[in-house]
């Protein structure tokens, strides 16, 4: 694949050897976002688990003390009361059985998270083959399912952000954007790495983290030391 010249110009600062401390990977992956947006800034964390067992999944939630840096749009699914609640709370859509068709006939998804009472999963249920692929499905684990709708939505909207195993056993998380401080990118690092150590399955024998790389939306990967997290 061939890169550009402002990502060939970044990589040469990068050792692709070296296992770098987090700060300083931090600091790295800063001066190689040099695209002319905003970047995001990534980490991919390659676990020990097996996915394919039940007991060695890894599903959770955590809320970065900085944010993404990102707006996320909520959509939430309830009634009765709950519907004011959510509106209350800064939900940008609230609804229920009528925004079925809208999703599943005109492929409606202006949204980034939806959240749901247990009482509205049956409907939600119906939604599973557009939203499950997309990984949008609500989640008790994630706290995406919870008759708590104004703690849901103010979490997600202060930068509540999921993290779940992919097919390859890893973890893909944004912990923030180029235009944030180092340490405003430390701390959001440090949060989501203690939540995911935090979340190591019992079932996982050997090596729960096997590596870590930080990176920006254009530029390389830096790996992060992972003996120094744990």
């Amino acid at each position: 694949m061939k890169r550009g010249k402002r990502y060939q110009e970044a990589a040469k600062a990068i050792d692709r050897t070296t296992q770098y401390d987090a700060a300083e990977a931090i600091s790295l992956v800063k001066k190689a976002a040099s695209a002319k947006f905003d970047e995001t800034i990534e980490v991919h964390i390659r676990t020990g688990c097996d996915g394919r067992h039940a007991e060695q999944q890894i599903r959770g939630a955590v809320v970065l003390p900085h944010g993404t840096g990102k707006s996320v749009k909520v959509l939430v699914f309830a009634k009765g009361e709950k519907v004011d609640e959510a509106q209350a709370a800064g939900a940008d859509y609230v609804g229920g059985d009528e925004l079925i068709p809208k999703i599943q006939n005109e492929g409606w998804l202006d949204f980034d998270v939806v959240v749901a009472t247990p009482d509205m999963m049956g409907v939600v249920g119906r939604l599973g083959r557009v939203l499950g692929p997309k990984g949008l499905m609500p989640n008790p684990k994630a706290g995406t399912v919870t008759m708590d709708v104004t703690k849901a939505v103010n979490d997600i909207k202060a930068g509540k952000i999921e993290y779940r195993l992919d097919k390859t056993n890893i973890v893909h998380v944004p912990i923030g954007k180029a235009s944030f401080t180092e340490e405003q990118l430390a701390d959001n690092f440090q949060t989501l790495m203690d939540a995911i150590i935090k979340a190591r399955p019992s079932a996982v024998k050997g090596q729960y983290l096997r590596s870590v790389t930080m990176t920006s939306t254009m530029g390389p990967g830096v790996k992060v030391n992972v003996l120094k997290l744990m």
